[in-house]
């Protein structure tokens, strides 16, 4: 056998042994970091009233939205909630940190837009500690070198990344509709969410005049995420943005609203209004 043989029959035994799933072994539910809501489920050891998850550790989510549906206040409400657990903001929006750490990736934006998401976490909740929330603008680099340096820090910098926001997906890639490429970058968010048992939470637009999320990259990640989680203007409170599920790998959290205050903050809407009531 050739030294490449060799090498080749090595990686295929570590895939194995590395992917081997024991259909004997008790492996449980993934645990949540992000929910809204709760649901009673009825199980052989009684009833258990679990959370709702948003998203689950070890796995991926997506928000999408068409423009002027005030995403990035939606993010910063996420974010804020989790780093919280919670707050007066979020309504049953629930955060799970466990003692990890919240990294926000921003590219499309500059640096003044940027600080101020940022810096709106918190406004939201001033106790929340800085050491636990990293905070980046990836708008100056390229579409490579911004999957280096979150692959970087994910690997070197911080220990325990519980969640982790990218905020403009689309921009880790050359062209959205580059099947490899799209492949590619997928690809490595399973990978990243999976050696760090971390949540990763992505966010993309639509196209234009549709709910289908943009490119290949968007067709990608539609199959592969546990959550969509879509945004459109409510159309009988125009100042509202309803938050919807399109789907899910679980159980689908209920629809709500936010809307942004005259402070700048977004908060979850307690009340939906029912124009059949």
């Amino acid at each position: 056998m050739t030294t490449k043989q060799t090498e080749h029959h090595m990686l295929m035994q570590f895939i194995e042994e590395d992917c081997y799933v024991n259909t004997k072994e008790l492996i449980e539910y993934p645990p949540v970091a992000l929910s809204y809501g709760e649901k009673l489920i009825k199980s052989k050891k009684g009833d258990l009233l679990l959370p709702i998850p948003l998203g689950t550790y070890g796995n991926l989510s997506v928000v999408s939205a068409p423009p002027k549906t005030k995403k990035t206040f939606f993010i910063s409400l996420l974010a804020s909630v989790f780093l919280s657990n919670s707050n007066i903001y979020g309504g049953k929006i629930k955060g799970h940190r466990n003692n990890g750490h919240l990294i926000h990736f921003d590219t499309e934006q500059g640096l003044w837009h940027c600080q101020k998401v940022f810096k709106r976490v918190y406004d939201m909740d001033s106790n929340i500690n800085p050491n636990i929330y990293h905070t980046f603008g990836l708008r100056t680099i390229s579409h490579k070198q911004r999957q280096e340096f979150i692959e970087y820090y994910l690997r070197n910098k911080i220990n325990t990344p519980s969640l982790v926001i990218i905020d403009g997906i689309a921009d880790l890639v050359s062209d959205v509709n580059d099947l490899q490429q799209s492949n590619d970058c997928v690809q490595k968010l399973m990978e990243w969410s999976a050696k760090y048992n971390c949540h990763i939470l992505s966010v993309i637009h639509n196209n234009f005049g549709t709910s289908k999320m943009t490119g290949h990259l968007g067709s990608m990640l539609e199959k592969k995420v546990e959550t969509h989680i879509e945004l459109e203007a409510n159309t009988v409170n125009k100042e509202w943005v309803t938050v919807k599920c399109k789907r899910s790998r679980g159980y689908a959290f209920e629809t709500f609203s936010f809307e942004v205050n005259e402070y700048g903050i977004p908060y979850v809407i307690n009340d939906l209004y029912d124009p059949l009531e």
